[in-house]
């Protein structure tokens, strides 16, 4: 395990240096590229920052809807009081940045349950994940649509391109169907998998998704979607704050298929996150905006508010958690 980790921090920055290298390579093969960071800067500090801190003030309503998510889903072994899910849901996200696709996101948040029923409780959690999963899958489908029906003119003509996007839609509509089975009949599911030899011993894990309730699961399945249109408005605020001129529809089609990148491609750390982020970001949204500078520099920005600052906030909670402990 220990060699794992030690490969996993040793790839992690090693990728997200080659992203960053062909993304340099990207911002200074455009026009006037130093003019754009000039511009970047001077945005920041213009009358539009005003943005900036609106997007900041929703970083908690995000985080707030994903632990009202936890705390429906956890109501089968007992629930947890919403302060307590709001902590969890930061914590998770101090953990899941050093670990392989955000995967300790479920150890970091379980440190506020009992220790009996931890184990029920991860189980529970994916819920909350294939919800978001399906809304992100949904949307995506509809942005790959709009972009299939309405190619942008750097896109139109382009065969090769046309058809990753019918390739990445029959995808995304198997993923979505198969998902949404799944969570609309996890009962039945749970039952299946306990039929299948050798599933016995993991029974506690499977047992747990018996007991949902389906107007949990649909509370839970229209948080998402308000997650997610709280993550579209946060782009829609910062795009033009650098500079980057794109509508409401090209902001969601655009984006829509950027989220749906992040979701099915895995990655190794936060950094490789990040370079990945910046990546999707850059190829899709060049196809509305030229400014890549602009597209680069909001990625940033919601990548530091929407990750960065509240993996801060939970490593001080961490560390509360072991001081609580040790008295």
């Amino acid at each position: 395990m220990n060699k794992g980790i030690k490969i996993t921090y040793i790839l992690g920055p090693l990728v997200f240096l080659v992203l960053s290298w062909f993304i340099y390579r990207q911002v200074i093969h455009q026009p006037n590229w130093k003019t754009s960071l000039h511009q970047v800067w001077m945005a920041i500090t213009s009358p539009q920052q005003w943005k900036l801190w609106l997007v900041l003030a929703l970083m908690p309503v995000n985080w707030g809807i994903e632990a009202r998510k936890w705390q429906l889903a956890l109501r089968p072994v007992g629930g947890i009081a919403f302060r307590d899910a709001f902590r969890a849901v930061f914590t998770g996200t101090t953990m899941a940045c050093f670990t392989p696709n955000r995967m300790g996101e479920y150890l970091g948040r379980i440190l506020y349950i009992e220790k009996g029923r931890r184990i029920k409780a991860i189980s529970l959690t994916m819920a909350c994940s294939i919800a978001q999963l399906m809304v992100t899958l949904l949307i995506g489908l509809v942005g790959i649509l709009y972009l299939r029906a309405a190619p942008p003119p750097i896109l139109s003509g382009k065969h090769q391109g046309l058809l990753a996007l019918d390739i990445l839609l029959w995808i995304v509509l198997v993923l979505l169907v198969s998902l949404t089975f799944i969570y609309c009949r996890f009962s039945l599911v749970a039952s299946l998998l306990l039929k299948v030899p050798g599933t016995r011993r993991f029974s506690i894990y499977i047992k747990v998704l018996e007991n949902f309730d389906a107007t949990i699961l649909l509370r839970i399945l229209f948080l998402s979607f308000g997650r997610y249109i709280v993550f579209i408005v946060q782009y829609s605020l910062v795009f033009p704050v650098f500079g980057v001129a794109l509508g409401f529809w090209q902001v969601l089609g655009g984006m829509s298929v950027v989220f749906l990148v992040m979701a099915v491609v895995p990655t190794l750390t936060f950094l490789t996150e990040l370079g990945l982020r910046w990546e999707a970001s850059i190829q899709v949204l060049q196809l509305y905006s030229s400014n890549v500078v602009g597209i680069f520099a909001t990625s940033f920005a919601i990548w530091l508010i929407n990750l960065i600052i509240p993996a801060l906030i939970g490593s001080l909670l961490i560390v509360r958690i072991k001081l609580f402990k040790s008295r």
